[in-house]
Order: C-alpha cells, then sequence, then structure tokens
C-alpha cells in the first residue's frame, strides 16, 4: 500500500535508581538489566502500511536510495544532513512561495542556516489539509461534553482573529500572549497570531504571577489573551487575582482579550490600561484568512526553559523548522497521517501542547482535554480514546505509572481496538509501565516513549513502526539527530551512561535566545560544556542495537511531570520569606520511582522550622510557580555551598544524594564554604539509606 504524500494523512533493573551516578560499577549495573527479547515486533503488514515504510519507497524511488533497515537510515540521514532534510521537505510537500537558494550553507553549531530564500508561514501548512466538513479539532473540558471545531469553523475563527489583530495594530514581529489552558480558542488564538507574522507565547493559567511575569515581561507582548479561572480536579480555580497582576505587570501591553468560560460573569475589574475586548467579539468578523510569506527562519513562537540563574531562557524557533521538525516527528516517528485522531495530553504551558497542535500540520484531527486526567478518575482519558475514537495517544510517563498506581484497567472500561500507538515522555518510562501497557491495553500495542525538550521542540530518541519494542528502551535515535553518548573528554560511548548530545545542527534547534543580543547565553546554555556540540543535559545510554535509554536531568533544572523550570525562579520566591536566609533546592529522578524534589532552607538566626512555616513555603511555592514545584520535603541547613564566585552548588549536592562520593563532586578549594559540606554528606547517606528502604 503506497500513501500519498499529498494526504499524508519484569523486575526493576539492579542500580538504575542513581541516574546520577555514572561511575564503572553502576555503568556496568545498568547493562545487566538490558532486556535481550523484544516485547513487540511489527507484522510486516503493520511496518510496510507505515509512513515510514512509505517515504523509505520513496527514497528508493525519487533518490536511488535503498536502505537494509532503520539503523542504515538513520546512518544515512546524519551523515548526509543537508539531503535528508531536503526529503522531509519534498516528501511532505513543503510549499515555498519563493525558491530555495541554498539548503545549509553554514553547518556550525549555533549559527546553522536552513532553507535561504525560502517563503511560507506555518499556518499554509495547517490549512493546505482542510477539508471543511471534517473535525480539526475535538475538545472536551471537565464541564464540557465532546464536541467538535470542523476544519471550515476553524479557519473561520482564525481569519476573524487575525483580522481583529491587524486592527489591533499587530503586525509582524510584534508578541502575542496568552494566559489560556488547553482549549481550542488556544489553538485559534496562536493560528490567527502566526499567520499574521505575530510571534506566540503562552503559559498555563495553573502557573502563578511570578513565574508568569519573569516569562512575558522579557518579550514585551503588545496582546494578551487571558482566562480569568479555570476548572482541575472537579472545581473552579479563580484567577482574577492573578490576571489582574499581570495586566499591571506588563507595560508593553496595548489590548488584552478575555476568554470568558467561567460559570458567572467576570468581576474581574481590571486596572486602567490596555484595552479590553471580548472572544466572541472577535468572532462576530466575516474575514478572509490572509496568511503572510515569511522567512524560513522568521520567529513562530517563544516557549521557556529555564536554567539555574537568572530569569527563564526565552526560546524562539522558527516557522520553517518547526514545520518540517514536526512533519518528520510525528508523520514518520509516530505514524501520524491525517486519517488519524491524534491526542497527547498536555497542559498548554508544556511544549506537548505544541507538539500535539502539530498533528494539524499533517491533517489529523486533534483532540484537546482540559483538566486534569485523573477528574474523576484515572479512566478519563482511556474513556476519551473511545468515545473520540484516539488511534494515536501519548502522555507524560506519571500518568501511566499513576493509572498502574490506581489500579486502572483501561480494556475494563473502554475499547482500545483502534489504538495503533501509546507514547509517553517527560520522564523516563520504567519496564513496569510497559508491561502495565500490554497487559492492560493491549497486548500487540506499539509503545512509542520518546525524549526531547523544550529547547528544540522535538525528539532526539524516539520510535519507528518498523522496529522492535525492548521493555525499559526506546526504539532508535530519530532520524537527522546525530545523537551521541559522550563522556567528560567528548568521546562517543556504546552501552555505558554519558552525556546526551548532538553533534549536527537540527532545523528547530533555536534561532536565538530572546534579548541575548550577542548570543552569549544561548551559547552558554548549549555549547558550553563541548565546543560546537549540543548538550541537552541528560544521561543516556545507547543501546548496541542503537536503541537508546534515559536516566534523568545531568544538570541542576527542575524537571516535574514534564514541566521544566530553574532553580532560580523558586530560589526567589522562598528567599522573599522573611524566616529564610539562603535555600538550595535539587530535583532527583529514578526510573521505575517517582522523583523526589529536596528544598534545604538556611533560617535566620531564632528561626526554626516548623509546620507553619513548612506550610507557608509550600503554599507560596504553588501559587508563584505551580503545584508540580511543590518539594517533596522542605529540610533546614547549615549553609549554601557555594563556589568562590558565589554560584550555588546544586548539582554537586544533587550527586552526593545520588551515592557519588563526595570526593568526586566537590573541589574544597573551589568553594567558599566548603566546611558545609561534611552535613550535606551525612544527609546524602540518611537520604539513601531511606530510599533503599521504600
Amino acid at each position: 500500500m503506497t500513501i500519498s504524500r499529498r494526504h499524508v494523512d519484569g523486575s526493576r533493573p539492579v542500580a538504575v535508581n542513581d541516574p546520577g551516578t555514572i561511575n564503572q560499577s553502576s555503568k556496568k549495573a545498568m547493562n545487566t538489566s538490558q532486556a535481550s527479547q523484544p516485547i513487540w515486533s511489527p507484522t510486516p503488514g503493520f511496518a510496510g502500511a507505515s509512513v515510514m515504510a512509505d517515504y523509505q519507497r520513496w527514497l528508493a524511488q525519487h533518490r536511488g536510495l535503498r536502505v537494509a533497515g532503520y539503523d542504515e537510515l538513520w546512518r544515512w540521514s546524519v551523515e548526509n544532513i543537508a539531503p535528508f532534510w531536503q526529503s522531509i521537505w519534498d516528501y511532505f510537500e513543503v510549499h515555498s512561495d519563493a525558491p530555495i537558494t541554498a539548503l545549509l550553507p553554514d553547518e556550525r553549531m549555533p549559527g546553522a542556516r536552513w532553507f535561504e530564500g525560502a517563503r511560507l508561514n506555518y499556518v499554509q501548512q495547517v490549512f493546505r489539509h482542510a477539508r471543511p466538513s471534517q473535525p480539526a479539532i475535538r475538545y472536551v473540558g471537565e464541564a464540557v461534553p465532546l464536541v467538535d471545531l470542523s476544519w471550515a469553523e476553524l479557519q473561520r475563527q482564525v481569519a476573524g482573529v487575525a483580522a481583529a489583530l491587524r486592527e489591533m495594530g499587530v503586525g509582524r514581529g510584534d508578541r502575542v500572549a496568552a494566559y489560556l489552558p488547553n482549549i481550542p480558542q488556544t489553538v485559534v488564538a496562536f493560528l490567527a497570531t502566526a499567520s499574521i507574522g505575530a510571534v506566540w507565547s503562552v503559559c498555563a493559567p495553573e502557573m502563578g504571577s511570578v513565574a508568569v511575569l519573569d516569562r512575558f515581561r522579557q518579550i514585551e507582548p503588545k496582546v494578551l489573551f487571558a482566562v480569568d479561572g479555570y476548572r482541575h480536579g472537579g472545581r473552579r480555580h479563580d484567577r482574577s487575582a492573578v490576571l489582574r497582576e499581570l495586566l499591571a505587570g506588563l507595560p508593553s501591553l496595548r489590548h488584552w482579550v478575555l476568554v470568558d468560560e467561567a460559570e458567572e460573569p467576570s468581576q474581574l475589574n481590571p486596572p486602567v490600561g490596555p484595552t479590553l475586548h471580548l472572544w466572541d467579539d472577535l468572532l462576530l468578523r466575516n474575514a478572509e484568512l490572509r496568511v503572510e510569506s515569511l522567512p524560513f527562519d522568521h520567529p513562530l513562537w517563544v516557549v521557556y526553559s529555564s536554567g539555574t540563574t537568572g530569569l527563564p531562557k526565552p526560546i524562539v524557533h522558527g516557522h520553517g523548522g518547526i514545520v518540517v521538525e514536526h512533519l518528520k516527528m510525528l508523520g514518520l516517528h509516530c505514524d501520524l497521517r491525517a486519517s488519524d485522531v491524534f491526542h497527547w495530553y498536555s497542559s498548554s504551558g508544556w511544549i506537548m501542547w505544541n507538539v500535539q497542535v502539530g498533528g494539524l500540520l499533517l491533517g489529523a484531527t486533534i483532540v484537546l482535554v482540559d483538566g486534569s486526567p485523573a477528574a474523576p478518575d484515572f479512566g478519563r482519558l482511556w474513556r476519551l480514546v473511545d468515545e473520540a475514537r484516539v488511534n494515536v495517544f501519548g502522555a507524560g510517563a506519571a500518568f501511566f505509572i499513576n493509572c498502574m498506581k490506581a489500579g486502572i484497567e483501561p480494556a475494563r472500561i473502554a475499547d482500545p481496538s483502534r489504538l495503533k500507538m501509546v507514547g509517553s515522555t517527560g520522564s523516563p518510562l520504567p519496564p513496569e509501565a510497559y508491561q502495565w501497557i500490554h497487559r492492560h491495553v493491549r497486548g500487540d500495542l506499539w509503545i512509542n516513549p520518546i525524549a526531547g525538550g523544550t529547547d528544540f521542540a522535538g525528539a532526539f530518541v524516539g520510535g519507528s513502526p518498523t522496529l522492535p519494542v525492548y521493555s525499559g528502551e526506546m526504539q532508535c535515535r530519530c532520524l537527522g539527530a546525530k545523537v551521541e553518548a559522550f563522556d567528560e573528554d567528548g568521546r562517543p560511548l556504546i552501552d555505558e551512561v554519558g552525556e546526551l548530545v548532538c553533534t549536527a545542527p537540527l532545523p528547530s534547534m533555536p534561532l536565538y535566545l530572546w534579548g541575548d543580543a550577542d548570543g552569549r547565553r544561548f551559547r552558554e546554555s548549549y555549547f558550553d560544556v563541548y565546543p560546537g556540540v549540543w548538550r541537552h543535559g541528560d544521561w543516556v545510554r545507547i543501546t548496541p542495537r542503537g536503541g537508546a535509554i534515559i536516566y534523568g536531568r545531568s544538570d541542576a533544572t527542575i524537571n516535574r511531570h514534564g514541566i521544566r523550570m530553574g532553580t532560580s525562579e523558586l530560589y526567589r520566591l522562598v528567599e522573599d520569606e522573611p524566616a529564610v536566609l539562603d535555600s538550595l533546592v535539587v530535583d532527583l529522578e529514578y526510573l521505575g520511582r517517582e522523583s523526589w524534589m529536596t528544598l534545604f532552607v538556611v533560617l535566620r538566626e531564632g528561626c526554626s522550622l516548623d509546620a507553619v512555616l513548612t506550610e507557608t513555603l509550600r503554599q507560596k511555592i504553588r501559587a508563584g510557580l505551580s503545584p508540580h514545584h511543590v518539594p517533596t520535603e522542605i529540610v533546614q541547613a547549615p549553609d549554601v555551598p557555594r563556589t568562590l564566585s558565589g554560584k550555588k552548588m546544586e548539582v554537586p549536592v544533587k550527586k552526593l544524594m545520588l551515592g557519588q562520593p563526595l570526593e568526586k563532586v566537590a573541589n574544597p578549594d573551589a568553594m567558599a564554604n566548603a566546611q558545609c559540606l561534611d552535613w550535606y554528606r551525612q544527609f546524602a547517606g540518611r537520604h539513601l539509606q531511606r530510599r533503599a528502604g521504600n
């Protein structure tokens, strides 16, 4: 069967519970856990009918390239970077309004340039698939039954909102921000923004004002779309106070749009300033959709990935890079096409929201879910898969683990027969979860965990419908992604744990960081350890058969439920409390067990960490950042270890708590207060004993 491109349409592993420990004994222990037999293999019919197989047939027909298997295809893709990405452009028939003059004139990292001369728009690629009466979006909320938005209605709404933005004076390069949940209006506002060449940025409404202002102030938006409340866990959460703070704290705003989904009229009483518009009024415009033709690297959106110091990094991605990456990632590695119904559970503040919307690039119907995956219980999404006829389904690894703990048996409460893929991301999916999916969802189901990130809005390692699945292991390195595991000296490793790096550029790597005029912060964020090589910040093992196992973060970034947050954001909240002099936080990820986050606080003389102060700190973090970032434990410490230059030493403390010896993680001569290290060594020993007992 040939697919038309025009319509492409058992046991816990030993020692894997300490991902930061990469000494020889732990490497050997990790290697012994490698599964020898696949838990799933594609039938010839399944593999042969896949988009990946059709792409290989296309390469043979149009490029004269015949490969023996996936590994040979991957090697061709990373050794011939420019021809590979040209093939993605041609296979998916991406349209350019002008000739491509140079595909990859500069391969260096950072600074690679792609598809020079090309002119396109993300929205142009979306609506080339429009089938007027067919559903483009299916949506369900906690208090909203499943409803469809047709392609024709989606286009009408996008055209109306785009016309309204133009009336507000928004043009190319202007920033449009959103404080919205995962609802159809968010997708409409994004597409309208992108269609006129403005730059989109969204934060989820569960985020507090500190976290949102830290992001949006950097990009100075002209317009804000916002709700004054959202529903989660069976109740409505009022955000009117937070919204007032946003309106008062963003002096660049000229207009804002209230997207009112409340059960009762808004009582916001906004401050005097930007002009208020109501969402429903924007949709009254009878306008034709006008899509601006833009250069390949014109900014599409700003997303945020936090470092350990300073404000969150505002990462700018371009129209062209995102289009080709998401076509490749979703089309080839998730086998998504126009006939599919696609749902990846996400909040609007996670990069998987962007990936979910990317399903429209292939003409698929996307399914949006607002609210908690556990309301009324963890069977909610499985029942939706049945009701919405989803056949490509994904969620964070924590969702599957929570389903296991809750005793959910999806095959008993819903019909999973339509599913062809279950995907996972956000944190490592333990072997027990693979077993649970095959036991309680369907025994012949393709399980496809992926790993990548906000930083380049794509996947470094993932799956292929043509390869077998081994428990606890991602199937392959993604096409075009020259991924390696590096040791400390920059040598590639096989079957040993090392730093995940990418040694060749990708089109969706950031154009730049907003406000980083000289590029210094960008270089320090990704290219500080191995010059000219992208260092991602994960521990990874590349298996001899070409698969990959992720063991968690190798830096100090907090990664809770797939949502990354820099430690500095938490410090500002915690250290604003009068009783707190200093603080340090570490976030530990464990394969097969829940992550663990410890907040150490140094208190003023005479203060103690009693129940009242502990709860005060928890509530500040919950309100100012999000519920996801409330620490597992708060501990009073005598001091915060710092370097001679005053930097907090999160990574050494993290390594101590993961079992590495003190002499391997810190040099006292490079510290301002080495005397406190022994306290942390003793604490780490007690922590490891406690965790070993779990």
